[in-house]
């Protein structure tokens, strides 16, 4: 079966982003990623900005960071509303083909047979030497910063769904791009997608 929908999460500094424009292009399918953010600010009423740091990342690296936040408790609460938004633009960008780089996106098309979803991790050396590659040395400072990125990310996937962010079995493909390269992860994808 032909999958015309691909996701990607990520690791903090794999290359995600890079790889998922490389297979729409590849494709000739639509790319979302910031696209998201905007859609989901504009379906929330909720700044950019917040949308951007809460819609995929907890808001600290602490394991407690939304042990007092229910998310059923306020109809209303702007994580609920992130949630909804994102879930809705996610579901509407799904509706042509397209790759959708972001957290929960293979959880929201979990039950679409024709959604390839993809993880991406990477070694740390490699993760570091991506974002000093793509942002310089100054995004870089704290070394440690690439594992707490990689902790938000997984600490907001489990309270939206439950889930364990980066498990093989959520994921129809997981490739390690350290091992694999840009290249052959895009080769990869575009294969399993055909």
């Amino acid at each position: 079966m032909t999958k015309n929908v691909i996701t990607i999460s990520r690791e903090f500094g794999s290359g995600g982003r890079t790889i998922g424009k490389l297979v729409a292009k590849e494709l000739g399918i639509e790319f979302y990623d910031k696209d998201l953010v905007r859609q989901a600010a504009q379906k929330s009423g909720l700044r950019e900005k917040y949308v951007e740091l809460y819609g995929e990342f907890a808001p600290s690296s602490d394991r407690f960071a939304y042990n007092f936040v229910d998310i059923d408790e306020d109809k209303e609460s702007p994580l609920k509303l992130l949630w909804k938004a994102r879930e809705q633009a996610i579901v509407e960008f799904a509706q042509k083909p397209c790759v959708i780089v972001g957290v929960g996106a293979d959880y929201v098309l979990r039950d679409r047979d024709d959604a390839l979803k993809v993880f991406l991790f990477a070694d740390e050396e490699t993760k570091q030497a991506r974002i000093v590659e793509m942002y310089g040395e100054a995004k870089l400072k704290d070394r440690n910063r690439v594992h707490e990125m990689d902790v938000r990310r997984s600490l907001n996937y489990k309270y939206y769904t439950g889930q364990e962010w980066g498990k093989a079995q959520n994921y129809d493909l997981a490739l390690n791009r350290s091992s694999l390269g840009i290249d052959k992860c895009v080769e990869l994808i575009v294969s399993s997608a055909k």
